[in-house]
């Protein structure tokens, strides 16, 4: 009996911990669990297809191949070459991401010649001529917001934490935005974008996840929609390399012309 009478105090103990937190503090707990099983990945590769389509339904298709190398006590670096089609072949996107301090962009644009920096101020503008925005292709960076838990909810099957991600730098170009969460894997299943002043915006959803080196969750199908324009860009990633040969050297603004 006083087993069972501890065992019930635990739990009750347990239960009340977990009610005691405030919607920010349970949000918070939930980011951090979501960064911790992201890290010691080292550095990964991938290609990706990216299909964008208008309101009238005219597509045009793009290829690029995408290289992360994981940065101790910052941001990741984030490499983007793109092959296909002919106007966009050899442009390259270079991204340090950071926590509320503005990212590094520069992109790399073979009809010039030359490599140019993005502005921190223009972050919300479309990443070549996507739905994404420069802004979308960072790392996600737990300091960069402030959390607050929402609610439980089913997307696709999986349970789901729903989290409002609220921006802490300056220049994005939303007020908010709101992520189911999927309980099993703690990556997104969905995320809801609201412009400045709070309207709906964007909403992109993640399907086809794959688990690597038992650990890492991809998704590799991804649709964002513009809910104001009615365009939408889809994104297919595959053929997932981890732990390569990759090195710092690549990363570097002076390496994206000679970049292959």
């Amino acid at each position: 009996m006083a087993i069972r009478t501890l065992f019930a105090s635990i739990l009750l103990t347990l239960s009340f911990n977990v009610c005691a937190q405030t919607p920010e503090e349970r949000g918070l707990e939930i980011a951090r669990e979501m960064d911790h099983r992201n890290d010691g990945f080292v550095n990964s590769m991938h290609d990706a297809t990216m299909t964008l389509k208008n309101r009238q339904g005219e597509e045009s298709v793009r290829h690029f191949t995408l290289k992360t190398l994981e940065v101790t006590g910052d941001g990741d670096k984030e490499l983007g070459l793109f092959d296909n089609p002919p106007d966009v072949r050899g442009t390259a996107v270079l991204t340090y991401s950071h926590g509320v301090e503005p990212d590094d962009q520069w992109i790399y644009l073979p009809s010039l010649k030359r490599v140019k920096r993005i502005s921190s101020a223009n972050k919300s503008g479309p990443f070549v001529g996507s739905e994404f925005a420069f802004e979308d292709i960072a790392s996600w960076q737990l300091d960069k917001f402030d959390y607050k838990y929402l609610r439980d909810e089913t997307v696709d099957g999986g349970d789901c934490f729903v989290i409002e991600f609220l921006p802490k730098y300056d220049n994005s170009g939303y007020s908010k935005q709101i992520w189911f969460i999927d309980k099993v894997m703690y990556e997104a299943r969905k995320t809801e974008y609201y412009d400045r002043k709070g309207d709906p915006f964007k909403t992109l959803f993640l399907k086809d996840h794959h688990q690597y080196l038992g650990r890492y969750w991809r998704a590799h199908d991804l649709l964002m929609e513009n809910h104001q324009i009615g365009k939408t860009t889809r994104l297919l990633r595959d053929n997932y390399k981890f732990k390569t040969t990759l090195n710092e050297r690549e990363f570097t603004a002076g390496a994206l012309t000679s970049v292959r």
